[in-house]
């Protein structure tokens, strides 16, 4: 929005010195609105290419996001087995303390 501003801005600009150096009104007006349209059709090719680049970082980011989460989970599971074997080799061996001593 203001990149448009800014370019009919420096349009006008251009039509009023263009006028002031002796071109007449309408060749001035025409110039001008031809830079006009030009500095518009760049204006909407970088909010393109602006509008691009954050999808591919949005796209980018969730792919991260599921990877972490991912790879979150698989440590968790790791880790829910590791306790899991070791609470088993825990009560094992208390079972086997408590067992009595064949003489």
């Amino acid at each position: 929005m203001n990149t448009r501003l800014a370019a009919i801005l420096t349009a006008a600009s251009l039509a009023l010195a263009l006028a002031a150096c002796g071109d007449s009104g309408r060749d001035a007006a025409a110039k001008a609105e031809a830079q006009a349209k030009e500095a518009a059709a760049k204006a909407q090719a970088a909010a393109k290419e602006a509008a691009d680049k954050a999808s591919a970082a949005a796209k980018d980011a969730a792919s991260a996001t599921k990877d972490a989460a991912n790879a979150a989970a698989d440590a968790t599971k790791e880790a829910a087995d590791k306790a899991a074997a070791a609470t088993k080799d825990a009560a094992n061996k208390a079972g086997d303390a408590m067992a009595p001593k064949k003489q």
